[in-house]
């Protein structure tokens, strides 16, 4: 390899590790607590996921307050408020959904988190989430 080519390769490099996370490929960005609410559908998991691994690498348990959402880190708690009913329940992000489906889903949950708000029957409904505790680093 020439000198030239050696030093082609080197700024190559650095330029990938060092510009690149600044575009955002490989950052989730930060999500505060209290960052305001948003609103969309929710859906919850079928009870025949139970067991199976999620995302973060844990087993799904329906009886659990725990959540998929797309872009939100591993470990943010988040406040489900059922529109209908205002009634609400906190869960803890711990898997990614599918893409796909509808644009307005924001959050999916566990079947536990959807008997608290109330919204078994319709299998979906609009929820307001609201983060309330950031992801621990």
């Amino acid at each position: 390899m020439t000198r030239k080519s050696s030093l082609f390769v080197i700024i190559c490099v650095a330029f990938m590790l060092v510009v690149a996370p600044l575009i955002g490929y490989t950052q989730v960005p930060p999500v505060a607590a209290g960052s305001g609410p948003v609103k969309g559908i929710c859906v919850y998991y079928s009870d025949k996921f139970q067991g199976r691994p999620v995302a973060s690498g844990e087993k799904y348990d329906k009886a659990a307050l725990t959540a998929a959402h797309n872009t939100l880190p591993f470990g943010t708690m988040v406040k489900v408020t059922n529109l209908k009913n205002n009634k609400s329940a906190v869960v803890r992000v711990n898997d990614r959904y599918p893409h796909g489906g509808s644009k307005k889903k924001i959050i999916e949950i566990t079947s536990r988190a959807a008997k608290e708000i109330d919204m078994i029957k319709e299998g979906k409904v609009e929820v307001q989430m609201e983060v309330v505790e950031a992801a621990k680093q």
